[in-house]
C-alpha cells in the first residue's frame, strides 16, 4: 500500500476502465487505485475485478445502485480516510483527465491542502470541446463565482486532497450526493480556509460513450447552487469546520443532547422564514442595541461572564470592550464561540445553575432571551448562582422577552395560525415559561436573590422586543 490513492466513480465505463487503468500504469507513479462503481448493468465492476486479480493495488468499493456522483466521491473519501491514505486524487473515468497530468497536480500538493486542474488558466483547455459543452461549463464557472464567490474552478473532478492536512469532518459538513458536489465542496474549503491551488490542465472531448449530466442535473445543480447561496448568509456557521474542544458531558440530560445537536448542525433543522428574520434582528439590531447596553452598564476591561452565550454572534464587539468568559451548556455551541472570538475570549463549559467558578469573581453577567426559558423558581436559581459569582457591586444585564413584546405578539399569532388553523404542530423557538409582566415583577425577583434593580428598558431600539433589565449586587 502506497500513500496516495486515485478515486475514480464509475457507472457504465466498460468502454473506459482498461485503457485508463493502463494509461495510470504507464506515469510509474506508485499509486493505488479505487474503482467506486454504482453497480454498473454494463458489466464495470467485472471488468475492475478482472484488473484486481492482477494487480493488488486496484481496489473495488461497489455500491448497491446507482445514488449520484457526488455521493460516490464522499463514499470513496471515506475509505481513504479509513485505509489511511495521505494523499487523495479524483478524477473522471470517461478519459477527459490525462493521467500524464497528475505528476504536475501532485508536485503542487506538496504545498497545497487541495489542487484543482483548471479548465480556465489556458485558452487552449477546451479546445476539443464543442460550443455546446463549453458555454455550459463557461455558465456554471461564472454562476459559481457570481453567488459563492469562489475565484476557482469549482466544478471540476481532477482534484488532489492532501487528505493527511484536512480533517474528516469537513467533507461531513457537504450534503450534496449529486453533481453540485463538486461547487459545495470547494465553496466549504473557500471559507474555512484551506490553501488551494489551481493547475492548468487540458480536456479532449469524451473518448468512448456519453456524459452522464442530464438537463436535470443541471437544473438539479443550479437550484442547489441557490439554496447554498441562501442558506450560507442564514446557517453560516453550519458551513464552517468548528475545532472540538469539549468532547465531555456535564450529564446525559435531554436539554444539554437537544442543543448539543441544534448547535452541530443549525441546516439540518431549519426553519428558514423564521431564521431569516432571527439572524437579521441579532445581526442588525439586537447587535447595535447589546453594544449600548454594555457600554453602560460595564466598564472597559471588566471581567464579564455571558451566561448561555450560544455560539456568540452578537459579541464581535463586546469581545473588544470587556474580558468575555463564555458560559454554555453545550460544547458545540461553545466550540463555535471560541472559534468566531478566539483569543478574545475564555471558555466555561457549565451550567447556569451551578457555575464552574468561585465566588466573587466577575465584575458583571450579561444574557439574551435565556431566563423566559424557565421557571420562577429555575430563574431564584440561576440568580443566586449569579450573586454568588459577583463581586460586590457586581452587575446583570439581562435581555427578557415581556408577553407585550411585539415579537411574542407576532409568534404567538403565527404559531395560532399554523397549528389552530392550519394544523401544522409547527414550534418556531423554544417554549418560553417566564416572560415579562411588570416592572414590580421583575424587582420582586431579583430581590429575593439580594439584587437591586437599577434599570428596566423597553423601548424603540430593539423593536420593542426585550425589556432590558440592569440590576446590581446587595
Amino acid at each position: 500500500m502506497t500513500s496516495t490513492l486515485i478515486l475514480i466513480p464509475t457507472y457504465n465505463e466498460s468502454e473506459n476502465v482498461n485503457n485508463l487503468y493502463r494509461k495510470i500504469k504507464k506515469t510509474k507513479l506508485r499509486i493505488d487505485i479505487l474503482f467506486v462503481d454504482d453497480n454498473s448493468p454494463d458489466g464495470t465492476a467485472q471488468i475492475i475485478r478482472q484488473i484486481i486479480r492482477n494487480d493488488k493495488s486496484v481496489h473495488l468499493l461497489l455500491r448497491k445502485q446507482k445514488a449520484g456522483i457526488g455521493g460516490a466521491h464522499l463514499a470513496g473519501i471515506d475509505w481513504a480516510y479509513k485505509k489511511k491514505y495521505k494523499t487523495l486524487i479524483t478524477m473522471d473515468c470517461d478519459l477527459t483527465h490525462k493521467p500524464e497530468e497528475i505528476r504536475k497536480l501532485l508536485k503542487m500538493s506538496h504545498t497545497y491542502d487541495i489542487v484543482l486542474g483548471s479548465r480556465y488558466l489556458s485558452k487552449k483547455s477546451l479546445s476539443e470541446w464543442n460550443l455546446f459543452r463549453k458555454i455550459l461549463t463557461l455558465l456554471a464557472h461564472i454562476l459559481t463565482k457570481t453567488f459563492l464567490s469562489v475565484p476557482y474552478d469549482a466544478t471540476g473532478a481532477f482534484r488532489i486532497y492532501k487528505i493527511n492536512n484536512i480533517p474528516l469532518a469537513i467533507f461531513k459538513i457537504i450534503e450534496s450526493k449529486d453533481y453540485s458536489f463538486f461547487f459545495e465542496s470547494i465553496y466549504i474549503f473557500h471559507l474555512n480556509k484551506f490553501r488551494i491551488k489551481e493547475v492548468s490542465i487540458s480536456l479532449p472531448s469524451r473518448t468512448y460513450g456519453h456524459s452522464k449530466m442530464t438537463a436535470k442535473d443541471a437544473s438539479n445543480s443550479l437550484v442547489f447552487l441557490l439554496k447554498t447561496f441562501y442558506l450560507s448568509r442564514v446557517y453560516i456557521d453550519s458551513y464552517l469546520y468548528i475545532p472540538k474542544l469539549f468532547t465531555g458531558k456535564l450529564n446525559p440530560g435531554k436539554t444539554e443532547k437537544e442543543w448539543d445537536e441544534y448547535w452541530r448542525n443549525p441546516r439540518k433543522k431549519r426553519k428558514i422564514l423564521y431564521d431569516t428574520i432571527a439572524v437579521f434582528y441579532r445581526k442588525y439590531i439586537i447587535r447595535r442595541y447589546l453594544n449600548y447596553f454594555i457600554n453602560k452598564t460595564f466598564k472597559k476591561n471588566q471581567k464579564i461572564l455571558h451566561a448561555g452565550c450560544g455560539a456568540g454572534q452578537v459579541d464581535t464587539n463586546v469581545v473588544k470592550k470587556v474580558k468575555i468568559t463564555a458560559l454554555d451548556i453545550s460544547s458545540e455551541a461553545l466550540n463555535r464561540y471560541k472559534n468566531l472570538h478566539g483569543s478574545s475570549c475564555e471558555i466555561l463549559y457549565g451550567d447556569i445553575f451551578k457555575i464552574p467558578s468561585r465566588k466573587n469573581i466577575f465584575n458583571g453577567i450579561y444574557n439574551l432571551g435565556v431566563m423566559e426559558h424557565f421557571s420562577e423558581i429555575e430563574i431564584k436559581k440561576i440568580l443566586d448562582e449569579f450573586h454568588r459569582v459577583l463581586k460586590k457591586k457586581g452587575k446583570i444585564l439581562l435581555f427578557w422577552p415581556p408577553q407585550f413584546g411585539l415579537s411574542v405578539i407576532f409568534l404567538n399569532s403565527i404559531h395560532f395560525i399554523l397549528n389552530n388553523l392550519f394544523q401544522k404542530k409547527v414550534r418556531l423557538h423554544p417554549h418560553e415559561i417566564t416572560k415579562v409582566k411588570s416592572k414590580k415583577q421583575i424587582k420582586n425577583i431579583l430581590s429575593k436573590s439580594g439584587f437591586k434593580l437599577l434599570r428596566f428598558n423597553f423601548g424603540l431600539g430593539d423593536f420593542f422586543t426585550y425589556v432590558v433589565i440592569t440590576a446590581e449586587k446587595i
